[in-house]
């Protein structure tokens, strides 16, 4: 073969690899084996399905574990704040304990010591307290 050289003179001629042809020593042409193309082998009816049951299972956990009793929390708080009257003993984000004196659809007006009155959210009203408490404290 005209042009073919070894590894060794094609890295000391520092040609171009388009314009030499390695030969690769029959030894080494034994260890290499052909790669082919992998076949298709026979995929099961459903396989698809099986691909997605994992993230489908993840998704329920988290769903059950999660989110329903999240929703089922922020029910109970919305419910708690309707219900909310002039009167009731509570407890704000904040920590402060108090009685609550005036009620608006946004805020309430919490009494926190004998003519001492401060002014929150209603959404800022974490708990409610059981009647007595604040005397009880």
């Amino acid at each position: 073969m005209r042009g073919a050289t070894t590894v060794a003179e094609h890295c000391a001629a520092n040609k171009p690899l388009e314009e030499t042809f390695v030969l690769i020593s029959p030894a080494y042409a034994v260890l290499i084996s052909p790669a082919y193309a992998q076949t298709s082998g026979g995929l099961l009816p459903g396989g698809d399905l099986m691909t997605f049951l994992p993230m489908i299972a993840i998704f329920v956990v988290f769903y059950f574990l999660l989110i329903r009793p999240q929703q089922k929390r922020a029910k109970e708080t919305k419910a708690m704040l309707g219900a909310l009257q002039k009167g009731d003993e509570v407890i704000t984000a904040g920590g402060i304990v108090g009685k609550i004196a005036k009620l608006n659809d946004q805020y309430a007006a919490i009494e926190i010591s004998p003519n001492v009155e401060i002014s929150v959210q209603r959404g800022a009203i974490s708990q409610l307290l059981p009647k007595g408490t604040i005397k009880a404290l």
